[in-house]
């Protein structure tokens, strides 16, 4: 998004703009200067940024004819000046460049710190995490020796959006409340607030209440904050939609969707499409659901905003299900499935460089108390001539027993790292593979499938009317059936088979070396299993579940196509009354064997044409 037709970084669009936007307001009513004044002239050029970044950019060139009347700190603070336009304009590599410069060369600490925090953005912009929480963690070490509240703001609202991306949302609430404790009231408190609120949406069980929510919007009303304001309502709507508060989120959206949309910042107008799109959803109003789902993908596809594409994309292809439309339902159900990677690989990226960086720190502070032990050690044994040889010995096995407690604790880190990254591949919940892990999992089995020559088939299971659970008895029952369908699952399962959770209530069983008979088998022992098993705390949830099957004989080994036909299968059983395995076949398979109907439930050969017809 732009305010003079300039490119803005897409990472964190909305907030970071926030950011950007105050750091401009302290000298905001600056006076024209004298053309000979060189401190009036930055003063100037500072306070026009945002406001009028034409008029900023005529100062720069300005400033830069006349490099040889400035002092060695104001060079650096036009070098900084010069990063922040680069960045401004989307010349990433040049604002890097100039950025680390001065925090490598300056010696205004003020400035290192402001330049730190706008190098994070950058570096956040182009997807380089790693470095970006490296640069955080040495600027928050530094922050205490930086006195001026005003700079120490950026630096605090980028640890806490970096951190809430990372996952580390107690974290970003710390540094969010930093901000509102330095600033109570104007317009840095009020971000602070909405950096509180967001980071704390997150928590398992969100106690915020819509007193404070209110409180926070209307302190940024209050100093003309509506950008902010309506970020908030934003939150405030998904925790709505979570407490199954539907007309309460209905309600705030259609207050404030025309405010948002003449805002013109296409990353909050995409995401309040997209919660529009489902309120509407779980209010079964099919028709306005579509609406805003499909003016979301038509904003975030412009402006490569991964989390409401994929959320739309998601509720457009359940959309064309229920409406019959399979082939439009596939399609959509492609463009997810690529959206869904590219964004878990992205989540991914960022909780990995957070550890790793957090590992580094660790590791180099233990290093350290190892120099120093060895050097104690040292100047122990030169201390041998001088004193008794048992004394002697005695403190340095003292000293070698330390140093290897300090080795175990290293053996343990790099345990804690190993740990860190199996269960980056698992599903928090019921313990078997999340969604990215099963894909890449599935791929290299169905590879070597492909190179032995070997048959395989791909289950898809989707436990029927789970929303119902949810709504009935609750979030933690659903949880019991999750985990319930899982271990039963688990039974009929080989240790050779790739068994995930694909989303919500689907899972997805990859059986190698498994003919179609087989596996239509399998599948109907877990149908019947699932149908059959109660728990004895939960009795009265009942609960089944429909299969989709499609095998390697009939689709090949192309794990995308094999994933669309075992889905339209799913579908097919979903829509014949659920609670039975359907197989798909392509249009190639004898038509004495494309049909095998079902009576009420049970299996059934489906003769659903492949995704490439």
């Amino acid at each position: 998004m732009s305010i003079l037709g300039h490119k803005q970084p897409k990472y964190r669009a909305v907030m970071s703009l926030l950011l950007v936007m105050v750091a401009g307001v302290a000298m905001a009513a600056t006076p024209a200067p004298a053309s000979g004044d060189i401190p009036q002239l930055m003063a100037r050029a500072e306070s026009l940024k945002t406001s009028d970044n034409a008029g900023f950019a005529k100062l720069l060139e300005t400033l830069e004819s006349r490099t040889a009347e400035l002092s060695e700190t104001q060079k650096w603070h036009l070098r900084f000046m010069e990063g922040w336009q680069a960045d401004y304009i989307g010349q990433d590599e040049k604002a890097k460049s100039l950025l680390e410069e001065v925090i490598k060369q300056s010696s205004d600490n003020n400035l290192r710190t402001r330049a730190t925090a706008t190098l994070i953005n950058v570096l956040g912009a182009g997807h380089h995490y790693q470095e970006a929480f490296e640069y955080l963690d040495r600027g928050l070490d530094d922050l205490p020796q930086v006195t001026d509240k005003q700079t120490r703001f950026p630096l605090l609202g980028e640890a806490s959006q970096l951190l809430v991306e990372a996952g580390q949302y107690d974290l970003a609430s710390k540094y969010a409340s930093q901000i509102v404790e330095e600033f109570p009231t104007g317009r840095y408190g009020c971000i602070g607030r909405m950096l509180k609120l967001h980071a704390e949406l997150h928590d398992e069980q969100p106690r915020i209440s819509n007193e404070t929510f209110q409180s926070a919007i209307n302190q940024c009303l209050n100093i003309g904050e509506r950008l902010a304001a309506d970020t908030i309502r934003r939150d405030m709507v998904f925790l709505d939609m979570q407490q199954n508060k539907l007309d309460d989120a209905l309600s705030l959206l259609q207050e404030n969707y025309g405010e948002v949309k003449g805002l013109g910042y296409s990353g909050l107008t995409a995401e309040y499409n997209v919660l529009l799109a489902q309120v509407y959803w779980k209010k079964n109003n099919i028709p306005f659901a579509q609406k805003y789902a499909t003016a979301a993908v038509d904003i975030a596809s412009k402006s490569d905003l991964t989390d409401p594409l994929l959320t739309a994309y998601q509720l457009l292809y359940e959309i064309e299900r229920q409406y019959g439309d399979l082939r439009q339902a596939l399609a959509y159900h492609e463009k997810y499935v690529a959206a869904d990677k590219e964004h878990l690989d992205d989540v991914r990226e960022k909780a990995l460089a957070y550890q790793i960086v957090k590992q580094q720190v660790e590791a180099k502070k233990v290093e350290l108390d190892t120099v120093n032990k060895q050097n104690q050690i040292l100047q122990l044994q030169q201390a041998l001539d001088h004193k008794a040889v048992e004394t002697g010995r005695l403190y340095i096995a003292l000293l070698l027993t330390v140093l290897a407690s300090i080795a175990f604790w290293l053996f343990r880190l790099k345990r804690s790292q190993l740990r860190f990254m199996r269960l980056a591949r698992r599903d928090g919940l019921t313990g078997i593979f999340n969604r990215q892990h099963f894909m890449e999992e599935a791929e290299q089995t169905l590879r070597y499938a492909a190179k032995s020559l070997r048959g395989a088939c791909l289950i898809l299971i989707d436990l029927d009317h789970f929303k119902n659970v949810n709504d009935t008895y609750g979030h933690i029952v659903g949880d019991t059936v999750l985990k319930r369908a899982v271990t039963t699952c688990q039974r009929y399962l080989h240790s050779c088979d790739v068994f995930g959770r694909i989303g919500g209530e689907e899972f997805g069983i990859l059986l190698p070396e498994c003919s179609l008979i087989q596996a239509l088998e399998r599948a109907e022992q877990i149908r019947a299993a699932i149908q059959d098993g109660r728990d004895d705390e939960f009795q009265h949830v009942a609960i089944s579940a429909s299969f989709g099957i499609a095998s390697t004989a009939h689709y090949g080994y192309d794990f995308r196509r094999l994933l669309l036909a075992a889905d339209g299968a799913l579908y097919r059983a979903k829509r014949d009354g659920r609670n039975r395995v359907v197989v798909s076949m392509n249009e190639t398979t004898p038509a004495s064997n494309t049909h095998k109907h079902a009576t009420g439930q049970g299996s059934a050969l489906d003769s659903t044409p492949s995704c490439a017809e």
